[in-house]
C-alpha cells in the first residue's frame, strides 16, 4: 500500500513517534509518503530523505511569555480550524491525482477523507484542561469524539496496561474505533553505546518563545558550573553548527544515535514532559535520570509530569 503519514506540527514530538511507524511500514513492504509542515516535517524529511512528500496546511503557533497559555490558545483557534479545514481541502486535492491507499493523522484533524482509509493518532483521547476550565473537559471530550468518528480508525499510542499516558489516553470509555498499539519511541528495540562525555543532558523541544525561555534558564544556569552539559535545541532547520560557553555545548539537534548515546551515558537529563519524551525516554531505560520541567501551563505536560512522578514508570 501506498501511505500517507502526517504529524501535527506543534513541537517535534508527533514526527518523532511517527518515525518507528514509518520504519515499521517500511519493513512491511509499504511505500510511505510524508506530509506536513514546518521543523515536523523538516525532522521526518532528515530521517527519511528519499521519500516523497506532501506539504499540508502550515500551522505557526506560539505561546506566551507567561506561566498560562489559555489566552495564548484561544487566540490560536481560528488558526487551528483554518488549518484543518485547508488540510482537509488538499487531501481531498492530493486525491484526485495520487494514490493514496491509507492515512495516518498523527492529530490534523482535518485528513480524513471517504475516499481512502484515514487513521488518526493520538494519546489525548481526554483533553487536559488548565484546573478553573477543568468543568469543561466532558464537553471537549465529546467534541474531540466526534472528530475521531470521522476516521475509520483511532491509533492509541500506550499500552492498555501499565497506562503510559494516563487518564489522558483511558477515558472512561473508549471510542468504538480506538485501539491500542503499544507505545512508539523512535530508540525502542535499538541498541546504543552509552557516551559519557556530557554529564547534563538537555533535551528542547516546543512552541516558542517557551523554547528559548527555558534553553536561556539551562545556560544562566549551568554556564558556570564545573559540569559538562550538553543542550540540544531542537532546532531542526539550522546548520548543525555548534556552540560553545564554557562546559556547556549547544547543538541545534541530533541524530538519533548520537542523541541516544549521550541519553544513555548522562548523570541528568533534562527535559520537557511532553508524551513523545515520556515515551523516548521509557524505551531507553533512563526515566529514574530525567528531570521534567512541563512547559508553564501546558496541562497535558503539567499532568503527565505529576503522574509519571506518582506511578513510578
Amino acid at each position: 500500500m501506498r501511505i500517507l503519514v502526517a504529524p501535527l506540527n506543534w513541537g517535534l514530538g508527533h514526527a518523532s513517534r511517527c518515525v518507528p511507524l514509518i520504519e515499521r511500514l517500511q519493513a512491511e513492504g509499504h511505500e510511505v509518503v510524508l506530509g506536513g509542515d514546518g521543523e515536523s516535517l523538516t525532522l521526518l524529511r532528515k530521517h527519511f530523505p528519499t521519500l516523497p512528500v506532501l506539504p499540508l496546511a502550515p500551522l505557526n503557533l506560539c505561546y506566551s511569555t507567561g506561566r498560562r497559555q489559555v489566552f495564548a490558545m484561544l487566540r490560536a483557534l481560528p488558526q487551528i480550524i483554518h488549518a484543518a479545514i485547508r488540510d482537509h481541502q488538499m487531501l481531498a486535492g492530493y486525491l484526485l491525482y495520487e494514490q493514496i491507499d491509507e492515512v495516518i493523522s498523527d492529530n490534523r484533524f482535518g485528513l480524513y477523507n471517504t475516499k481512502t482509509h484515514c487513521i488518526y493518532m493520538t494519546h489525548q483521547l481526554t483533553i487536559a484542561l488548565p484546573y478553573p476550565w477543568r468543568w469543561l473537559e466532558p464537553l471537549v471530550a465529546r467534541w474531540h469524539k466526534r472528530i475521531i468518528n470521522r476516521f475509520d480508525e483511532c491509533w492509541i499510542p500506550d499500552e492498555q496496561q501499565p497506562a503510559m499516558a494516563g487518564r489522558l489516553s483511558h477515558p472512561a470509555v473508549l471510542p468504538d474505533n480506538a485501539k491500542f498499539i503499544g507505545i512508539l519511541s523512535r530508540f525502542a528495540g535499538k541498541s546504543f553505546t552509552p557516551n559519557s562525555t556530557f554529564r547534563v543532558v538537555a533535551v528542547l523541544s516546543g512552541l516558542e518563545p517557551q523554547r528559548t525561555m527555558f534553553e536561556q534558564d539551562i545556560i544562566r544556569h549551568y554556564e558556570n558550573a564545573d559540569e559538562t552539559v550538553l543542550i540540544v535545541r531542537g532546532k531542526m532547520h539550522e546548520p548543525p553548527t555548534v556552540i560553545k560557553h564554557g562546559l556547556v555545548t549547544i547543538a541545534p539537534w541530533l541524530d538519533d544515535a548520537h542523541l541516544a548515546a549521550y541519553l544513555l551515558g548522562a548523570e541528568r537529563i533534562i527535559c520537557r514532559s511532553g508524551y513523545s519524551s515520556v515515551m523516548d525516554m521509557y524505551a531507553l531505560g533512563v526515566m529514574n535520570k530525567v528531570e521534567w520541567h512541563p512547559t508553564p501551563g501546558q496541562p497535558e505536560q503539567e499532568y503527565l509530569a505529576t503522574y509519571i512522578q506518582s506511578s513510578r514508570l
